[in-house]
């Protein structure tokens, strides 16, 4: 009997990892409240566990510094990406996929979204003055440009070559990195020319227009 091809459907989260990421969450906000109003170095864990309603131990449960608490704020815009670019038809066109779905993520349609940018643009500018929270910047990078590539392969079909693969899910994820990070060292808001999805999509081109697989996909 043949084996059902395609990839197996995702196990919706249990409640228990529902609660862990809710509280990971609050944990998360708490501290970019707190580096907000205090900055990195005025800030402590213990107050950034009593400002999420947390005990310390719970602090140390998920994050190891203050600095890493605010990771999951960061990874929030490229959850978002990558979940929209997974919903693209196959028959996409590579390039298309990839700046529609960053233009979606980046349009802040809802108020979860706008506010992830806020925050992001908030940390983005702490972090230029604490290479622990650049550390952790450079971290969501890169655990979010693993998970790009399967999503990639599975848009460029059973044929394109791994090493071209990895290199448009490192440029896309550098795409997005660079428009944020120039974003957040200006004024302006979440639309219009100076956006992050403008500035996105200019990253976008300039960093794939020489790699085949996007040109094959246009």
């Amino acid at each position: 009997m043949s084996q059902p091809s395609g990839p197996r459907p995702t196990a919706s989260p249990s409640l228990t990892e529902r609660r862990k990421a809710a509280t990971q969450l609050d944990i998360a906000r708490a501290a970019a409240e707190l580096f907000a109003e205090k900055g990195p170095d005025g800030t402590t864990a213990e107050e950034i566990a009593g400002r999420a309603g947390v005990a310390l131990r719970t602090f140390y449960r998920y994050f190891r510094s203050k600095q890493d608490a605010v990771g999951p704020l960061l990874s929030s815009g490229g959850d978002r990406w990558r979940a929209l670019l997974a919903e693209a038809g196959p028959g996409t066109g590579l390039s298309q996929a990839l700046e529609s779905a960053a233009v979606a993520s980046l349009t802040t349609p809802d108020d979860v979204a706008n506010e992830g940018l806020r925050w992001t643009r908030g940390l983005l500018r702490a972090a230029q003055d604490d290479p622990a929270l650049r550390a952790v910047w450079y971290r969501v990078n890169q655990e979010s440009e693993e998970r790009l590539r399967p999503v990639v392969a599975r848009l460029a079909g059973p044929d394109a070559d791994p090493l071209e693969v990895r290199l448009v899910a490192a440029a896309a994820t550098d795409a997005i990195r660079v428009a944020l990070e120039t974003w957040a060292t200006t004024d302006p808001e979440a639309a219009g020319e100076d956006s992050p999805a403008h500035l996105v999509v200019r990253c976008l081109r300039e960093l794939t227009s020489g790699l085949r697989l996007v040109r094959r996909g246009r």
